[in-house]
């Protein structure tokens, strides 16, 4: 069958102009941005009908690995290191524990309140498990794009959780579809926890040696256009997802390791790299979301309200919170306060989603109303949880305060990761010039240096009696944020406002 890809592209177009339109709404209300894209979807969806759960499962697997890789590419090991052992036990064995309490609350609660809900304890199991993970697309999505500041290390552990927790989640989806499938009737319970294992071993071992082989083959080839460099990184995660995927381990887990080894090395042309993931993982995230949202039946998710309703606030108030302290708790230096926050920071997302058409791609009973009650619970978890992290952080008293890089707006640099320096940018007032309007009568700190100023459209380097005006925006690089600080009270300067920037 032909089909004329001029209306696709149309329609693919109206999407995500619809989609960015409305995520303004995503700051001005405090909206998740990648609800409003799934709210899209949705609402297209009942137009445009659409059904192919191939496609969908193939494209939520290509933006899954965008996702993960970019999120290794930005992690650093110094920011996860205090909380690595941490992260890791969340991102297993609480894994493991929230799909345990919830199928337990499904099979032994659920089925008999809700009348359309009727399954098996495998297959309670297999619901709880396509939603036992936290959804790192929502998680990066959210801390980073709100600006959240956590004290104690919570903010680069959340995000190395739900950056390594869905290998295990997919893993026990497919162990369970595996058992649950009647093709599959000389399939044991050890074969699949050996399995399960050996995906685990191989796929932590592919990562870390396929992503050491990357940096290697970018410090060496020399590629004829600068441009091409970022498109080799992609090349290098979606060989490492396929490579291990082949040799019997888990790709999700591999990519992410990956990305990590990647991210903390150096190699040439890595800041425009990065910038290209930031960008990529975002336009993965806004086609996952807005496909997944066409693939939704209204009509079918409506018949599952209640009983969504039900697992889902178990999930918010129940499974997430004892699986958090459980897991936690041989860390008895960590505050109260630390780990109900963790608890509430379970975000579901399209991970969950994906998981789902899993089943339905099997052909297994029951199939539709996992994929619907997954599909209602991410719902649920992006509009109550999403929205009030930064409330709850708040009333945890765990938002920082104390942090004041300004984020740039004139100048298209970041910080250099790998140097001991912070950049800001500040821009002049008349109060900031009464000691004197040149350069050398600004009172910086030692080892404080105006690199560039913009004045109007125009840029250059300063010299010492360069003359200042009013609204002439510095460029400015310092030691750390100590001496940075001290730059804004010399300046006159609330620095303490740039928390909320």
């Amino acid at each position: 069958m032909n089909i004329a890809i001029e209306p696709f592209l149309l329609l693919i177009s109206v999407l995500f102009l619809v989609s960015l339109s409305v995520s303004r709404a995503s700051s001005r209300f405090g909206i998740p941005a990648l609800l409003l894209f799934l709210g899209v979807g949705m609402v297209f969806g009942v137009g445009v009908p659409f059904e192919n759960v191939s496609l969908a499962q193939g494209v939520g697997t290509l933006a899954l690995c965008i996702i993960l890789f970019s999120g290794g590419l930005d992690t650093k090991y110094h920011d996860i290191r205090p909380v690595f052992v941490q992260g890791a036990i969340l991102a297993t064995v609480g894994v493991l524990l929230t799909a345990l309490f919830t199928a337990l609350f499904i099979f032994y609660v659920v089925n008999p309140l809700i009348p359309n809900i009727e399954l098996s304890f495998l297959e309670s199991l297999l619901l709880a498990s396509v939603m036992s993970s936290t959804d790192s697309a929502s998680v990066f999505s959210i801390l980073r794009s709100k600006g959240v500041n956590l004290k104690n290390n919570l903010k680069p552990m959340l995000e190395f959780e739900s950056g390594s927790n869905d290998p295990m989640a997919y893993m026990l989806t497919i162990v369970l579809i595996q058992l649950l499938n009647p093709e599959n009737n000389d399939l044991n319970y050890g074969e699949a926890v050996l399995s399960f294992f050996m995906q685990f071993i191989i796929g932590g071992m592919a990562g870390f040696i396929l992503g050491k082989l990357a940096v290697r083959a970018f410090n060496r080839i020399k590629l004829p256009n600068d441009a091409l460099y970022p498109v080799l990184l992609f090349s290098c995660g979606i060989f490492t997802f396929a490579v291990t995927y082949f040799i019997r381990g888990n790709g999700f887990l591999a990519i992410y390791i990956a990305g990590l080894v990647i991210g903390n090395a150096k190699f040439m042309h890595k800041r425009s790299s990065l910038q290209f993931f930031d960008g990529l993982a975002w336009l993965s995230q806004m086609g996952m979301f807005l496909m997944l949202g066409l693939l939704v039946n209204p009509d079918e998710l409506w018949t599952m309200v209640l009983g969504s309703l039900l697992i889902g606030v178990f999930m918010i108030i129940g499974g997430r919170p004892l699986s958090v302290f459980i897991s936690l708790f041989p860390f008895r230096k960590m505050a109260t306060r630390d780990k109900m926050f963790v608890s509430w920071v379970g975000l579901r997302g399209a991970v969950p989603i994906i998981f789902a058409t899993l089943p339905l791609a099997a052909g297994l009973p029951n199939a539709g109303t996992i994929f619907n009650v997954v599909f209602f619970i991410t719902l649920i978890s992006l509009l109550v949880q999403g929205t009030t992290i930064v409330p709850v952080a708040k009333f945890l008293k765990l938002k920082r305060t104390d942090t004041w890089r300004k984020r740039l707006r004139d100048f298209n640099v970041e910080n250099i990761g790998d140097l001991k320096s912070t950049i800001t940018e500040i821009t002049l007032s008349e109060e900031n010039l009464v000691k004197g309007n040149r350069l050398m009568d600004i009172p910086l700190p030692d080892h404080t240096l105006v690199t560039t100023i913009k004045r109007g459209d125009d840029y250059f380097i300063p010299k010492g009696d360069t003359i200042l005006q009013p609204n002439d925006a510095l460029l400015i690089i310092t030691n750390d944020e100590n001496a940075l600080a001290e730059t804004y009270q010399n300046l006159g300067i609330d620095y303490r406002v740039f928390s909320r920037d």
